[in-house]
C-alpha cells in the first residue's frame, strides 16, 4: 500500500512494511493548520513502529505533537472520541495523562477524506520502551513494579467514570465473550454485525476450533468473571505506553499513553492484559525462558501497594489468564481478514494468537507461571 522504507512491528519478531503509509509532510501539514495555536508545521522527527495506524511526533511553532492516523474503517470520529472522553476524566481525577489537542471547529477527532486524524500534547517525560515490540518481556523489575502501581492508580482513577461499551469491536480490548455463559453463542451473536470476523469463521469448524480453546479453562471461572464489578480500563498496558522521569530503578511514570484498546471490562483484566503483555515472550515461544514470572510478581506487587487484592483475586487473576486475550484476537482476525485484507495475518491472528496462546498455559512453563501468581495468594 505504499512505498516507503518505514518499518512497523511486525506478527513475528521482525519489522516489516507497514499497512497504512506514514505520515507525509504535506498531509501533517493541513491537518494541524486546523490548530492555530500550534501552526504551522514544521519537520516530522519521529515515525512510530506500531503497526495498526500511523503516528510521529512533529515539530510546530509551539513545540511538539503527536499525531496519529487512522483509516476510517478502524477508527470514526465517533469512536476516537470514546478514548478522548476517558482520558480527560483520567486527567481531571490527576493521572499523566496527555491532553488531546482541540482543533478550530472544538473537536478532539478530525475527518480528512478516508482518515480520522487525532493530535495530543506531548507526553512528560522520557519514552524510554517506544521501539520496544507489544508482549516483549519487561527484564527491569523495578519498572515492573512502579508499572503495577499505576495502574491500580489509574483502576481507582477510572471508578465513577460511567460510559458503556464502545461502539467498535475492532481493535478494542473488550471481555464480553469470555464473560459469557456460553461464549460460542456469544461470538454467534455477535457475527450479524462483524461481517468481516462471519466470513472468516464462515471457512472453518471455529466452534469445534474454539470450543476446545476455552473448554480447559473458561467452565470453572465464568461465574466468577461475571460477578466482577465493571470498569472502564486501560486494555493494552505493556511497557511502551508509559514515559518515564529516567532510566534508573528508581524512575517514576510520568505520562500513561494510548487508550486506542481502552473498553468497559474489569480491573483483574485490565491486570491479566498487563502480566500478558510484559512477562511473557510471546515472539520467541520457541527459546528457553520465555515466561518471566518475576516480573508478572512484580507487577502485582505494585498493583498491591496501591489497591488491595484478596487471595480469590490471585487466584482468579491466574486463572484469567489464558483467556484474557481472546476477545482481542478475535478482532485481530477481524482487522486482518476484513480490513487490510491479509489472509496470512488473520491466520496468525487466529492460530497462533487466539488459540495458541491458550494452549501455551497447559505447557509446562504456562503451568509454572500460573503456579508462580498463585503463590502470591
Amino acid at each position: 500500500m505504499n512505498d516507503t522504507d518505514h518499518r512497523v512491528h511486525g506478527l513475528a519478531d521482525e519489522d516489516v512494511r507497514p499497512d497504512w503509509p506514514p505520515l507525509a509532510p504535506s498531509e501533517v501539514a493541513g491537518l494541524l493548520a486546523r490548530y492555530p495555536s500550534i501552526a504551522p508545521a514544521g519537520a516530522i522527527r519521529w515515525h512510530s513502529p506500531r503497526p495498526l495506524s500511523a503516528a510521529a511526533l512533529v515539530d510546530t511553532a509551539a513545540g511538539p505533537v503527536f499525531v496519529k492516523r487512522h483509516h476510517c474503517s478502524v477508527r470514526t470520529r465517533g469512536t476516537l472520541r470514546e478514548e478522548h472522553a476517558f482520558m480527560a476524566w483520567l486527567r481531571a481525577a490527576g493521572m499523566p495523562v496527555p491532553c488531546v489537542l482541540i482543533d478550530e471547529d472544538g473537536d478532539t477527532a478530525i475527518a480528512r477524506g478516508d482518515w480520522t486524524y487525532e493530535v495530543h500534547a506531548p507526553a512528560a517525560g522520557l519514552d524510554l520502551y517506544r521501539e520496544t515490540a507489544s508482549w516483549t518481556p519487561l527484564p527491569d523489575l523495578a519498572h515492573a513494579h512502579t508499572a503495577g502501581a499505576m495502574l491500580a492508580r489509574l483502576h481507582g482513577a477510572a471508578e465513577g467514570y460511567a460510559a458503556g461499551h464502545r461502539d467498535t469491536h475492532l481493535l478494542v480490548a473488550r471481555s464480553e465473550i469470555i464473560e459469557a455463559a456460553d461464549p460460542l453463542a456469544a461470538i454467534e451473536g455477535q457475527l450479524p454485525h462483524r461481517s468481516g470476523l462471519a466470513a472468516y469463521l464462515a471457512q472453518r469448524d471455529w466452534r469445534g476450533e474454539i470450543g476446545a480453546t476455552l473448554a480447559p479453562f473458561h467452565p470453572a471461572i465464568q461465574a466468577s468473571l461475571a460477578m466482577q464489578p465493571r470498569l472502564w480500563t486501560h486494555g493494552d498496558w505493556h511497557v511502551s505506553n508509559l514515559c518515564w522521569s529516567g532510566g534508573s530503578a528508581d524512575a517514576s511514570v510520568t505520562a500513561v499513553l494510548d487508550f486506542g484498546l481502552a473498553a468497559r471490562t474489569f480491573a483483574l483484566f485490565d491486570l491479566a492484559t498487563a502480566i500478558e503483555r510484559n512477562a511473557i515472550a510471546w515472539l520467541a515461544l520457541d527459546q528457553a525462558g520465555a515466561a518471566h514470572p518475576d516480573t508478572a510478581r512484580a507487577l502485582i506487587a505494585g498493583y498491591r501497594a496501591q489497591r488491595p487484592l484478596s487471595g480469590a483475586d490471585i487466584h482468579l487473576l491466574a486463572d484469567l489468564l489464558p483467556l484474557v486475550h481472546v476477545d482481542f484476537a478475535l478482532s485481530e482476525v477481524e482487522y486482518f481478514a476484513a480490513i487490510t485484507r491479509s489472509p496470512a495475518n488473520a491466520d496468525v491472528a487466529y492460530h497462533t494468537f487466539l488459540r495458541g496462546h491458550a494452549a501455551w498455559f497447559a505447557t509446562r512453563a504456562g503451568r509454572a507461571l500460573l503456579d508462580a501468581i498463585r503463590a502470591l495468594a
